[in-house]
């Protein structure tokens, strides 16, 4: 369903904007500690992250939920996490050795920690919020995410992402999201934020859940 919000037209995506968002997508994230970390060469990295948000957003298209603007200007791609899931390691580690080349190892290693440290208990996952950067800071990506934080209210359900930068951190921070513990990166990687936004009650939202790191199988 289209629907319009605070003046901003917000609609489900589609295969037909594959294009500019992903060029949206690359370009947000093309920038920041964790592009550095991944990807230290900025030639190499432009690259490597058109390849990797191709697949993210096709991926998010055929098994999550994808909304955008209608301008073409924001993404949003969310999944539905109603119950554990499971990673085909082993075809992931294919696809990213594909993607990313010799950079594929650490790209292997932020999905496994992103992976060990996800909440268990039902929520929506925002997997991806990118702004254009030329249209940044005009509230873009919070008008994106307004309607469906009240449609997940609605069914009380809360949301969980991981902030990349402290920028982004304090965005979710007055989205109504709350921080819990952080990942550290490995081999000099820089702090992710986990935020969550708990599914509303009569005295506010539920907390952070307590989230124990899982173990790889042997």
């Amino acid at each position: 369903m289209t629907v319009s919000n605070k003046n901003l037209l917000v609609r489900p995506a589609t295969e037909a904007d594959a294009g500019p968002l992903i060029g949206v997508l690359a370009e947000a994230f093309h920038e920041g500690p964790v592009a550095d970390w991944l990807v230290p060469d900025p030639t190499d990295r432009r690259t490597v992250y058109y390849r990797y948000f191709t697949d993210a957003f096709h991926h998010g298209l055929a098994h999550g939920q994808v909304y955008t603007t209608g301008d073409q200007t924001a993404v949003a791609i969310w999944y539905p996490r109603l119950e554990r899931t499971s990673t085909d390691t082993g075809g992931r580690l294919e696809v990213l050795e594909h993607i990313a080349g010799a950079y594929a190892p650490k790209f292997v290693l932020l999905e496994e920690m992103f992976d060990a440290f996800h909440p268990d208990e039902p929520h929506h996952y925002l997997a991806y919020l990118a702004v254009d950067p030329v249209q940044q800071s005009r509230g873009i990506g919070a008008a994106l995410l307004a309607d469906y934080h009240r449609r997940l209210d609605d069914l009380g359900l809360p949301t969980y992402l991981e902030a990349t930068n402290m920028r982004n951190r304090r965005l979710y921070l007055r989205l109504g999201y709350t921080a819990g513990p952080t990942i550290v990166l490995p081999t000099g990687g820089p702090i992710i934020w986990r935020m969550w936004r708990g599914a509303p009650t009569s005295s506010g939202r539920t907390p952070f859940p307590r989230t124990l790191p899982r173990r790889r199988p042997l």
